[in-house]
C-alpha cells in the first residue's frame, strides 16, 4: 500500500521539503510515502479563483491512481487523535488500496476533490500555512504508524 500526499504548490522552503523526506523516508517499503506536487494557478488582483480551484481540482483528481481512497484535510473535517489514526490507517492497510490525501491551495480544495472524498480529516482547528501541513501530515502518519507497530517512536 502506498500513502500519497498530493499538493497544490511547489517550490517550497528547504525545511518544508527536509521536513517531510525526513519522515517519508521512515516507513517501511510495504507503506511508502510519496509526495505529487500540483502546480498552483496564478493568483492575481484580478485572478478568477473558482476557476482557479476548479484547474487545480482536475489536475489534483488526475494525479490519483486509480482504486486509491481520497482523504481531503480540511478545516470542518474530523479531528483524530493520534491512536484513532493509528486505527484508521490499519483500516487503509486492511483494504489494500492505495489511500491519497489532499492538500488544497491558500482557498482550499475544488468542490469536486471534496465531492470525491472518502474521508474529511482535520489536523487541527487552527489555520495551518499550507507549506507546513506537509510536515504535521507526514509527522502524524508516522507516528500513527509507529502506533500500529510498537515502534518506540510514539510513547505515551
Amino acid at each position: 500500500m502506498k500513502l500519497i500526499l498530493i499538493a497544490v504548490g511547489t517550490k517550497m522552503p528547504a525545511w518544508v521539503q527536509t521536513g517531510f523526506e525526513e519522515y517519508a523516508r521512515r516507513f517501511p517499503r510495504d507503506l511508502s510515502f510519496e509526495l505529487i506536487e500540483i502546480v498552483a494557478g496564478k493568483r492575481g488582483k484580478n485572478a478568477d479563483i473558482k476557476r482557479i480551484l476548479e484547474t487545480e481540482g482536475e489536475k489534483m483528481l488526475a494525479a490519483i491512481p486509480k482504486g486509491s481512497r481520497i482523504v481531503t484535510l480540511e478545516v470542518t473535517g474530523a479531528n483524530w487523535s493520534s491512536p484513532q489514526l493509528a486505527g484508521k490507517l490499519q483500516e487503509w492497510q486492511h483494504d489494500g488500496r492505495d489511500v491519497c490525501f489532499l492538500v488544497g491551495g491558500p482557498e482550499g480544495l475544488a468542490p469536486a476533490c471534496i465531492q470525491a472524498s472518502e474521508a474529511k480529516w482535520s489536523l487541527s482547528a487552527l489555520t495551518m500555512p499550507h507549506p507546513m501541513v506537509r510536515v504535521v501530515l507526514a509527522e502524524a502518519l508516522y507516528r500513527a504508524w509507529s502506533i500500529s507497530t510498537n515502534h518506540p517512536y510514539h510513547r505515551e
